[in-house]
């Protein structure tokens, strides 16, 4: 039996024959601008449904099967979802704090995944979570936090909880306020 490296380029050509308009669109605004330093427009071959609304987005970006970058917007800040799509592709590669840019040598090794945000909806207790189907903003003021759905590792709504909190910089013991919402998740 043959197994597969993220470093094997055929592997990654298999995952780029399948990925989905989202992601192609994703991978193409990281390339053009990390290649050429521009911000590309949205291209014609892309489908009128992604210029057809708004939505906030994530776009994920994994090397060797660990992130490499993950930024997005809870809401929309673009005029449609492909221009929210690229912008934060763009950020995603070249902004994540937690990361060194993306360079031109590193872009044949990248799999992405975009994850398009359904509205929040606010609730009152952690057991109206379930951290397969939902993700969840915490918020306190001006301070908020998000972590999505589905995500490797996270095994509970309180671990869920406690790693949105972190991320906004609000205490466990602080009163916040909860919300979840649904993602549409692209490969």
């Amino acid at each position: 039996m043959k197994t597969f490296s993220y470093h094997d380029k055929n592997f990654i050509e298999n995952i780029r024959e399948s990925e989905s308009d989202y992601v192609s669109l994703a991978r193409e605004a990281l390339e053009v601008y990390v290649r050429e330093r521009r911000r590309i427009t949205i291209p014609e071959w892309v489908p009128f449904k992604l210029s057809d609304y708004q939505a906030g987005t994530f776009v994920s970006i994994k090397e060797g099967g660990q992130l490499r970058g993950c930024i997005g917007t809870i809401a929309p800040t673009q005029r449609n979802v492909a221009e929210e799509i690229i912008f934060n592709a763009i950020q995603s590669g070249t902004r994540d704090p937690r990361f060194e840019a993306v360079i031109a040598a590193d872009l044949d090794y990248l799999v992405y995944s975009v994850d398009v945000l359904m509205s929040p909806e606010r609730i009152h207790v952690m057991g109206e979570l379930d951290i397969k189907k939902y993700g969840v903003i915490v918020s306190k003021g001006y301070r908020r936090g998000l972590l999505l759905p589905d995500l490797e590792g996270v095994n509970s709504p309180e671990e869920q909880v406690e790693i949105a909190l972190c991320k906004a910089g609000i205490s466990p013991n602080e009163s916040y306020e909860m919300e979840r919402f649904e993602v549409i998740r692209y490969h």
